[in-house]
């Protein structure tokens, strides 16, 4: 990577930054400044010194933490899971909508469009601007029992559920599943200590947070998608012009190759027994239970709030009708 100098960068309340003091950011990762989110960051923000930003890099371990403090004015930047910035940036927030892109050949493409400078006023929204986008893995559903690989053997399940993330509250409801409200920080002690049934997370946590403990000799891990996790970089949108803005982005799509490698080897690293293949007929059903999901939470019916952007609902409709145009979905009246 290209080391140089700081260029002349300023600091004003209303205008674009342009003169030499440094841009502080909160950095979540849930293992801290030795985790692969940060270190990313870290990359990312070596590139961006190539072009005139100097970032200083805070770790937190507490998601939560780190979005109050940006919040708060501690710091100027934050980088952290789209759940956490979705009021922030509603739009980009809807890319880990449920199944909404059941491969990474369309998170992909998804990301690619996203970097382009066309996609910039959808970065921009209520004060704030996304600065880029980084793949953090598919989501999915960790279980105590081999038995719960289907939607209906979930009813009555107890299922560890962030109390923030209000469309998978929703998505729990739904399924006749018990909602027991958890956070980034005690999730995972909840699975392995048996408080609850199922998890959700990506393939990192089955070693980093120790999953493969809940999993048991019973257990294993639904290999379907439920969500395409991202971790976001978020700016008040006085802090960097348009130019930079730009450049950030693309940077952090040029690190798109680096995050799938890692997340490549995450899945790979975990043993074959502990996937639960899901048939092909179950996949159509689950596909259309989560369009119905997302409709939902898109339009606020059926006493869900309403979450989910219309415009990236539709843009990632068509992804999923370019890569698999033949499903039910693009050929359905309700299209999304």
């Amino acid at each position: 990577m290209i080391r140089k100098s700081i260029a002349a960068l300023s600091f004003t309340v209303a205008a674009p930054m342009a003169a030499a003091q440094p841009v502080s950011m909160c950095v979540f990762d849930v293992i801290g400044a030795n985790g692969d989110v940060y270190n990313m960051v870290k990359d990312y923000a070596l590139e961006m010194k190539a072009h005139g930003v100097e970032f200083q890099l805070k770790p937190y371990t507490d998601e939560g933490v780190a979005v109050g403090d940006f919040n708060a004015g501690q710091c100027d930047v934050v980088a952290a899971t789209d759940i956490r910035i979705r009021p922030f940036n509603r739009f980009t927030g809807s890319i880990g909508a449920v199944g909404a892109l059941p491969t990474y050949d369309d998170l992909k493409t998804l990301l690619a469009t996203l970097a382009q400078a066309k996609a910039a006023p959808l970065m921009k929204d209520n004060g704030y601007e996304v600065l880029g986008i980084v793949p953090a893995g598919a989501g999915y559903l960790f279980v105590n029992d081999r038995s719960i690989d289907t939607a209906g053997e979930l009813a009555g399940k107890r299922i560890a559920t962030l109390d923030y993330q209000k469309d998978a509250i929703h998505m729990v409801n739904f399924v006749k599943a018990t909602v027991v409200p958890s956070d980034i920080t005690n999730f995972a002690g909840k699975f392995n200590n048996g408080s609850v049934d199922t998890a959700y997370a990506p393939a990192f946590a089955y070693q980093a947070l120790e999953l493969y403990k809940g999993i048991g000799e019973q257990g294993g891990i639904v290999d379907y998608p439920l969500a395409q996790l991202t971790i976001q970089i978020i700016a008040r949108d006085s802090v960097l012009d348009d130019s930079l803005a730009q450049t950030s982005r693309e940077v952090a799509w040029g690190m798109y190759p680096q995050a799938m490698s890692l997340i490549e080897n995450q899945e790979q690293a975990i043993p074959e027994k502990e996937w639960i293949r899901i048939p092909r007929q179950d996949v159509v059903g689950y596909q259309e239970m989560f369009r119905e999901n997302r409709l939902e939470m898109r339009d606020g019916v059926a006493g869900a709030p309403s979450v989910y952007h219309p415009k990236m609902l539709t843009l990632l409709s068509k992804i999923r009708c370019a890569s698999n145009p033949g499903a039910s979905e693009c050929t359905a009246d309700n299209r999304e």
